[in-house]
C-alpha cells in the first residue's frame, strides 16, 4: 500500500494510543469489507486484507518495542480481531490465529538467541505465522502427538501428517507440535518452529465449506528440517496452559464478537430503515433485536472478564496452571461460539427474507454460515470433555 493511500495515523515501530484500533479500523473498512464477498466466493486467502496489515506493521503489533514490534498488548489484539472480524470473518480470524502464535513464541523463547531473533525478523520483514497442532490418528487431540523431533546434532528433522493447517502455502513458518524424541510418551510434547525454507507440504485434503472459507485450512503432509535452536525449550503441555490455550479462547471468542457485532448492528439499521416508514409504530422484530443486544452484551462481557482476569495473572505461572482458570477459559470460548449462533440467527430473524438473501445489504447469510465454524473448527464437544476431566479433580471449579 503507498503512501497515498496510508492511514491518517502512521504508526512506525511505536505505539501510540489508540493509533491502531484507528488503522485497524480503516484496513477493516476499506480493505477487508470490500473484499470479503469474493473471498467466501472463492474460498481464497484474504490476500488484500494481509498486505494491507503487513504495510503498517501489524504482523508484529504484539512483539515487544526492544525487538522491532509495536509493543502491543493481548487486549489491543482482542480488538483488533473484533474489528476485523465485523468486516471479514476469515481476516479476523487468520490474525487471530498469527498472534496466538506470535504471543507463543514471545513468552516461551526464554533465552534462545535465535528464537528471539526470529521475532525480529518477524517484526522486519512482517512475516506471517500458522499452526500445526492437529495429527491424523490422535482423533484432535492437540496434547497427544504421533509424530516425533529427530535431532541430528544441530538440526532436527520432523514429520507431520495435519489433517488441518490453516493458510499453510501462505504463511511464513508454521509452529507444529510433535514428541519431544521418538522414544518419548504421547504427551511429552515440544512446540517447533518450522520455517518456510526448510518446510515442505503435500496437500493431503481440500477446503470446501460453509463458513470461514478464506482461512484456506488444507491438509498437509508437512516436512521439516530446521536448527535445532527452533524446538521452544519449554514444554508444550507448559506453553499450552500459560499462553495458547487463554491467548486462543480470547482471541477466537473476540472474532466470534466481531461477528455477532455486525449483525446486530445490521439488524439494528434494518429495523430503523422500516420504523421510518410507519413513524409512531413498532416495527415486527423490535423484541428479538432487544434480546439479540442484550445476549451480545452478555458475550461481550464474558469477554471482557476473561480478559481482566488472563491481564492480571499473566506472570503467574501458578494461577495460569490451575485447573479452574482452564476451566474459566475454556468455558469463555464455549460460550462465545454458542452464543454468536444465537445472536446471529436472531438477527436474521429480525431481518427477515433481507437478512436471508445473500444480495442484500442487510444479508447475515455469511455470517451465519462463519458462526456455525465457532463450535466445529474448535469443537466444543473435545472442551467440554477436557473439563468435564478436570471437574473430576478439581477441587474449585
Amino acid at each position: 500500500m503507498d503512501s497515498a493511500n496510508g492511514p491518517e495515523v502512521a504508526l512506525g515501530t511505536s505505539l501510540q494510543p489508540g493509533s491502531l484500533a484507528q488503522v485497524v479500523r480503516r484496513i477493516a473498512d476499506e480493505v477487508a469489507g470490500p473484499a470479503s464477498g469474493q473471498v467466501d466466493l472463492e474460498a481464497r486467502f484474504p490476500e488484500q486484507a494481509l498486505t494491507a496489515l503487513k504495510s503498517e506493521h501489524l504482523l508484529g503489533a504484539l512483539v515487544p518495542s526492544n525487538l522491532g514490534g509495536l509493543g502491543a498488548t493481548i487486549r489491543d489484539m482482542a480488538t483488533a480481531c473484533e474489528t476485523l472480524a465485523q468486516r471479514c470473518a476469515s481476516t479476523g480470524l487468520i490474525y487471530a490465529m498469527h498472534q496466538i502464535q506470535v504471543h507463543c513464541l514471545i513468552r516461551h523463547s526464554r533465552h534462545n538467541a535465535l528464537l528471539r531473533h526470529y521475532l525480529t525478523q518477524l517484526s522486519e520483514q512482517q512475516l506471517l505465522l500458522a499452526s500445526a497442532t492437529t495429527e491424523s490418528g490422535v482423533g484432535g487431540d492437540v496434547r497427544t502427538s504421533l509424530c516425533s523431533v529427530v535431532l541430528e546434532g544441530d538440526t532436527f528433522l520432523l514429520e507431520k501428517s495435519a489433517p488441518v493447517i490453516s493458510y499453510g502455502v501462505n504463511a511464513d513458518a508454521i509452529l507444529v507440535t510433535a514428541r519431544r524424541a521418538p522414544d518419548a510418551a504421547s504427551g511429552d510434547q515440544v512446540l517447533v518452529l518450522c520455517t518456510r525454507d526448510g518446510t515442505s507440504l503435500k496437500p493431503t485434503a481440500t477446503w470446501d465449506t460453509l463458513g470461514f472459507r478464506g482461512s484456506c485450512s488444507e491438509g498437509y503432509q508437512l516436512r521439516a528440517r530446521g536448527p535445532a535452536a527452533y524446538v521452544l525449550p519449554d514444554s508444550f503441555a507448559l506453553i499450552s496452559a500459560l499462553t495458547m490455550l487463554p491467548t486462543s479462547h480470547i482471541l477466537w471468542t473476540a472474532v466470534w464478537l466481531g461477528i455477532a457485532t455486525d449483525a446486530v448492528n445490521r439488524a439494528r439499521a434494518y429495523l430503523r430503515a422500516e420504523s421510518r416508514k410507519q413513524p409512531g409504530r413498532m416495527p415486527p422484530g423490535a423484541l428479538r433485536l432487544a434480546q439479540a443486544v442484550s445476549s451480545l452484551q452478555t458475550m461481550r462481557a464474558t469477554l471482557q472478564d476473561a480478559l481482566q482476569e488472563y491481564e492480571s495473572t499473566m506472570d503467574d505461572p501458578d494461577a495460569l496452571s490451575a485447573m479452574g482458570f482452564a476451566l474459566r477459559m475454556n468455558n469463555l470460548k464455549i460460550a462465545g461460539a454458542r452464543l454468536v449462533v444465537e445472536i446471529v440467527s436472531e438477527a436474521m430473524h429480525v431481518i427477515g427474507i433481507a437478512g436471508y438473501r445473500r444480495d442484500s445489504r442487510y444479508s447475515v447469510e455469511r455470517h451465519l454460515r462463519d458462526a456455525y465454524g465457532a463450535g466445529l473448527m474448535i469443537s466444543n464437544d473435545r472442551i467440554y470433555g477436557a473439563n468435564a476431566a478436570m471437574l473430576l479433580v478439581a477441587k474449585d471449579a
